[in-house]
């Protein structure tokens, strides 16, 4: 059996996420001190306590998600009395993920990671004034079609593919008339379902731009070590782990496609045959199960989970 482990991204985040393990693990409990000692803000109370709608802000949502994969991994590093890379080929994050990926594989500490993702969150949020962006779900349409789709709806705007999830699953990104001229065409075109997301900006498209700026200032600041372990990169669905090429990558995936449909298929190439979701929710397991049945694909985020896990490694 060869292993990924993958870590969600923005929308899994729930008020209570991690709890169980806070409560039943000393390890957990001290990676949410951490973070909060990195902040310098009580983010492990509105992670338990809410309310949800201050959780679900950017600038709180990254970092949190990131704390909740965090304290479960320690929890289980805790258990199996070794590193959690030393059991997995690859690992792999849904966009802000992607940062939990690095920390697990050693390349930024716990409250640095912490802080980035506070910093990212920050400047992906005033990036685009509110109301001028948006992003929209596409589902049952080919690539190709989507593809075809955006570049009609842009006109002299922006309209492109932000998340490639899986199969027929696709989110569109940028202005907020393009989008909504692209749900109109979607519906024309057979789409099964063409939504507008709630979501506060219009991430990974070419409208982030100053956030990607942001973070090119912000990341060399940061102390860097080589991955433990490859990385799968969002923006090119490929295995990283030197750190000049972790820190380029980091800056475009502001701006970039997340290639999640790539990277699921490019684990089973690359001979992974388990992925493992460890974090909130149970997003990225879903879509690892559409994008390539072949895989064995189950998610920890309680307790039971976790014990379900230890008794097959």
């Amino acid at each position: 059996m060869t292993i990924s482990f993958t870590f969600p991204g923005q929308g899994s985040q729930a008020v209570g996420m991690g709890k169980e393990f806070v409560n039943n693990f000393p390890a957990a409990r001290q990676v949410f001190e951490e973070v909060d000692d990195a902040l310098q803000h009580k983010l492990s109370k509105l992670i338990l306590e809410g309310p949800q709608e201050e959780l679900t802000l950017t600038e709180n949502a990254q970092p949190a998600l990131m704390a909740v994969s965090l304290a479960i991994v320690r929890s289980l590093e805790a258990e199996l009395k070794k590193p959690l890379f030393s059991f997995c080929t690859y690992l792999a994050g849904h966009s802000l993920g992607e940062y939990s990926a690095l920390c697990v594989a050693g390349v930024f500490t716990l409250q640095d990671t912490a802080r980035l993702l506070r910093v990212r969150g920050q400047a992906m949020q005033k990036a685009v004034p509110v109301g001028m962006g948006a992003m929209a779900a596409i589902l049952g349409l080919s690539g190709n079609e989507i593809e075809s789709l955006a570049n009609d709806a842009s006109l002299d705007e922006v309209c492109v593919i932000a998340n490639d999830n899986s199969p027929g699953q696709v989110v569109l990104s940028g202005h907020k008339a393009a989008i909504d001229r692209a749900i109109s065409l979607a519906q024309e075109r057979g789409a099964k379902r063409a939504i507008l997301l709630d979501v506060s900006a219009p991430f990974h498209c070419p409208l982030m731009e100053p956030a990607a700026k942001t973070m090119a200032a912000a990341i060399p600041e940061v102390p860097m070590n080589v991955a433990s372990k490859p990385i799968m990169s969002n923006v090119t669905a490929m295995p990283i782990k030197e750190k000049a090429c972790i820190s380029t990558l980091l800056v475009e995936q502001i701006t970039a496609r997340v290639r999640w449909r790539e990277i699921g298929l490019n684990l089973g190439n690359l001979g992974v045959t388990k992925v493992v979701e460890i974090g909130a929710g149970k997003v990225l397991t879903g879509l690892i199960k559409r994008i390539d049945p072949g895989l064995e694909a189950t998610a920890i985020n309680t307790p039971e989970d976790m014990d379900a896990f230890l008794k097959n490694v």
